[in-house]
């Protein structure tokens, strides 16, 4: 005879719609039955949109996130001879920096496990960037994983099922419930995977600004608090970065044209704001590793870290020297008079890169690699009439024309001296030990 259970899934949507607390052992339940099936996903939808509405404390969404840990397994890296770093980004456009940050971590002897995802919206994928590249490979068993950490330093490949079984289908959910932008969800569903994954040290890129989930900056800086504090919870050295995406972060945005941008700053070139950024959290993840001087630019200078790529890259099946794909169709525009950019927003630009078929609407979509923009000027450049400001690239050029709609009004010449609208700093703040212990909202 099946044993009565011990809550009612019904009671416990009541009580966090009438703004009260769940228990630890509600939470866990609740966690578990939900990724067995028990609690149906009607029942988690209305779930989750009261804790969008109500928020969730912070003793909440710490057991919130222990429990869809225990939904599944734990990653173990003991068996390495190497520390463990790795770092996550609440995701961007043109945010590449996973491709450099890798091999360049890795090349001073820490192991890098980076469990990464494929796009979804304007927010580009690691995934889908990297296999732009012949023969790459995401799907990796554990045993090829820790292989090649053992023997190259890092891995970036898709993360498995068994990490946070409960998470995943609640990640899902959250899209089709106008539930993603919601602090408990997010901050719960990024560190139960990295918690999971059994990494040493994380570091976590918090954007915020016009191409991020989290717009303003007061909101990032609470999900950034809220993720510190659970990875210190959990024995993780956890720290943040604040980063502003008011504008694209380099000048690539789309797949195969980010590869080529971080394998010039592999190369020791590339733009600034990509190598201030790479250069930034590689600094941040060796000193939570142990290494507090490392001379994170000299690796770039001297290729050590473009060897770990090459040997990275062949160890998942991929060519380093293979060609990279080229779109079928381009459209240059071009400026209308001459001044100074003043202004480019991230969002419109990204969601114009998806519109060319850099992105995909639902996951099973596929993306096309060649696609993209390529920036020629940034804000602050100057320009003349009828340089090219950007160039869209496509493999129909039927979508020319819908990228260019979502760019009317994203991007503008100004007048000499005029000021720049670039959200300030690239790197805002930095975020380190426990936040304050207030409600997080949605």
């Amino acid at each position: 005879m099946n044993q009565p259970e011990p809550f009612d899934v019904v009671d416990l949507i009541r009580t966090k719609r009438d703004q009260g607390e769940l228990s630890t052992d509600e939470i866990q339940w609740l966690a578990s039955r939900y990724a067995s099936g028990v609690v149906a996903d009607e029942q988690m939808s209305a779930m989750a949109m009261a804790i969008f509405l109500n928020g969730m404390s912070r003793r909440e969404i710490k057991d919130l996130t222990l429990a869809m840990i225990e939904t599944g397994e734990r990653m173990d890296f003991s068996s390495l001879s190497a520390p463990t770093a790795d770092k996550h980004s609440t995701g961007g456009v043109g945010d590449k920096i996973t491709l450099p940050l890798m091999p360049l971590v890795a090349s001073f002897g820490v192991a890098v496990p980076q469990l990464s995802g494929r796009g979804l919206g304007h927010t580009g994928g690691t995934l889908d960037k990297l296999e732009s590249i012949p023969g790459w490979r995401a799907d990796l068993s554990n045993e090829e994983l820790l292989r090649i950490m053992d023997e190259v330093g890092g891995v970036v490949c898709a993360a498995g099922s068994g990490l946070a079984p409960a998470d995943k289908k609640l990640y899902a959910l959250r899209d089709v419930t106008g539930t993603v932008e919601c602090i408990p969800l997010i901050a719960s569903s990024i560190m139960s995977k990295k918690i999971a994954e059994g990494t040493d040290a994380l570091v976590l890129d918090v954007k915020f600004g016009s191409g991020s989930f989290m717009g303003d900056i007061s909101r990032a800086r609470e999900l950034a608090e809220v993720m510190v504090q659970l990875g210190e919870d959990a024995g993780v050295k956890t720290s943040a970065l604040l980063t502003n995406m008011h504008v694209p972060l380099g000048r690539a945005i789309g797949n195969a044209n980010e590869v080529r941008e971080s394998v010039e700053v592999l190369a020791g070139g590339g733009p600034a704001d990509v190598v201030e950024l790479t250069v930034e959290i590689a600094r941040e993840m060796l000193r939570l590793a142990g290494q507090p001087d490392a001379d994170v630019e000299s690796h770039l200078r001297s290729g050590k870290a473009m060897d770990v790529w090459r040997r990275w890259v062949a160890a998942q099946d991929g060519d380093p020297d293979g060609a990279l794909p080229e779109p079928k169709e381009s459209l240059e525009v071009k400026a209308d008079r001459d001044g100074v950019v003043v202004e480019q927003l991230a969002l419109p630009f990204g969601i114009a890169a998806w519109r060319l078929g850099a992105g995909r609407t639902r996951k099973e979509d596929p993306v096309v690699h060649a696609a993209g923009i390529d920036l020629a000027k940034k804000p602050g450049d100057e320009v003349k009439a009828g340089e090219v400001l950007f160039t869209l690239h496509a493999d129909d050029p039927a979508r020319f024309d819908r990228a260019l709609e979502a760019l009317e009004g994203a991007y503008r010449i100004g007048d000499a001296g005029e000021k720049i609208n670039n959200g300030g700093p690239l790197i805002a703040d930095r975020i380190g030990g426990r936040g304050s212990a207030h409600t997080a909202s949605n």
